[in-house]
């Protein structure tokens, strides 16, 4: 991915969708853009036309925190796309020193499967910045079998999600959770634009679906923190799951997922008869093997 074009995009398409009106701006005479002019964002923010043109070009290198802050401010951009924009501005300056990856670091430790096992009433799984399945409780695998039923999805929450027919059954909420794991690949992918894995991942989506890549091209960023999740699971029908999202600071690019059912619920009685069978399938210790 190209660093530049990564920034010009993004703030092109935030200045876009904001209307004039919205900004405080009246009048403007005939527009040939969909939303602010560059000028507009420039004078909101207070800097130069020339500067902020040069930052639409997708120099960021320089810019200064206050600057980003003022640019936010002007295009109304919220925590994630904040977030994102700082990613963007800290990969255009040089490289941090190279970390040495201590041997064993990426695997999983024998004493956060065993906590993962603990837990045995909610489906608790790790995943990884790439969408790869880490490690998961017995009630966690058994809520995702589907994703591990064809070996072509790898284990990969991304691919299954828009590689896999199965997926549109299995969520019945299908776009927005599409939606969903495209913005929060492009958090990953503005924090981490050298991550060769992470943009061959988001090449093969780019290249095999359609919908990914008119969903990539909007630079829509978001943060997956906790939510509702609904399922259609073929062993016990539909599930409505509240998530809450975790990080896990040993492994900072892991992320832990644990769902519950409203008590008293029909998706609680479903996420026990679940549990129930999943008891009869002999546990993995990892949930890529």
């Amino acid at each position: 991915m190209d660093h530049r074009a990564q920034v010009s995009e993004f703030l092109r398409t935030r200045r876009d969708r904001i209307k004039p009106e919205e900004a405080g701006i009246i009048g403007g005479g005939r527009r040939r853009v969909p939303g602010l002019r560059r000028e507009e964002v420039a004078f909101l923010a207070g800097v130069s036309v020339e500067y902020y043109a040069r930052m639409e070009r997708g120099d960021l290198a320089g810019v200064s925190s206050e600057v980003l802050d003022s640019i936010a401010k002007a295009l109304q951009l919220d925590d994630a796309e904040i977030d994102h924009l700082a990613d963007l501005a800290r990969a255009a300056g040089p490289p941090p020193p190279r970390r040495r990856t201590r041997p064993g670091e990426q695997t999983v430790k024998p004493t956060l499967q065993r906590f993962l096992d603990s837990v045995t009433g909610a489906p608790m799984w790790v995943r990884d910045q790439r969408m790869d399945f880490v490690a998961a409780n017995s009630l966690g695998r058994a809520l995702y079998a589907p994703l591990f039923d064809d070996p072509a999805n790898q284990g990969n929450s991304a691919r299954f999600t828009f590689l896999d027919p199965a997926a549109q059954t299995f969520f019945p909420d299908w776009e927005r959770n599409a939606d969903d794991i495209v913005a929060t690949l492009r958090i990953y992918a503005g924090q981490n634009p050298l991550d060769r894995r992470l943009t061959d991942l988001i090449g093969e989506l780019v290249t095999r679906s359609e919908t990914f890549r008119r969903r990539w091209a909007a630079h829509n960023v978001r943060h997956h923190r906790a939510g509702i999740k609904r399922i259609h699971h073929p062993a016990v029908g539909d599930l409505e799951l509240s998530y809450e999202a975790m990080g896990l600071p040993a492994n900072p690019e892991w992320f832990m997922f644990a769902y519950t059912a409203e008590p008293g619920s029909a998706s609680e009685d479903r996420l026990k008869l679940l549990g129930s069978l999943a008891a009869t399938t002999p546990p993995k210790t990892d949930v890529r093997k």
